[in-house]
């Protein structure tokens, strides 16, 4: 049932829109009743942010290519690939409402998901002496995600891969070791 309701709730989002979207069109759409929804969600807001959330791991991967660069540049493209999707468009539209309850407490597990999973790939590249020491990965994630949402939420510039590029070695000067940039150079 819990799976059923789930991508339910993504059909009649994506079809509907959010402020379109009710409990009884997802209820009749999943097959389930009403009150079975609302004793497991509570409310729309509630059941669309799952819905979102558990969809988001199969569309944005941790990569693992071997490099701390090449894993950088992965991750952006997912990120860039995903705000490009109607999951990925929702689920920002849904972050910047003001008006939907437990959204701070859903937008601050969401981000430390993310961020656990990210930093992984600052673990990976610590152990191969990619990383220098002292790292702020928070900060170090952040910045590299920055330009993504600047770019898609404000200024409409293109994100192609030149960016996605410039942004990595941006983000590398500042963070890479000795060993690494010493590699780069060779």
């Amino acid at each position: 049932m819990h799976a059923a309701v789930l991508a339910a709730a993504i059909e009649v989002l994506f079809e509907d829109g959010f402020d379109a979207l009710s409990i009884r069109g997802v209820a009749e759409r999943a097959g389930v009743h009403e009150s079975s929804i609302y004793r497991h969600w509570g409310t729309k807001a509630d059941l669309v942010l799952d819905a979102l959330l558990s969809r988001l791991g199969q569309e944005v991967p941790t990569p693992d290519t071997g490099s701390l660069r090449g894993d950088l540049l992965a991750a952006l493209r997912a990120v860039m690939a995903f705000l490009t999707t109607p999951l990925g468009e929702n689920l920002v539209r849904m972050a910047l409402r003001h008006d939907l309850p437990n959204l701070d407490a859903v937008r601050d597990d969401y981000w430390n998901h993310r961020f656990t999973l990210t930093s992984a790939i600052l673990d990976r590249a610590e152990e191969r002496g990619e990383l220098r020491s002292g790292v702020n990965r928070f900060l170090a994630i952040e910045t590299l995600i920055g330009p993504l949402y600047f770019r898609f939420l404000l200024t409409s510039e293109p994100l192609d891969d030149g960016v996605l590029e410039a942004v990595v070695d941006l983000v590398l000067t500042g963070i890479a070791s000795e060993q690494w940039d010493s590699h780069r150079s060779n």
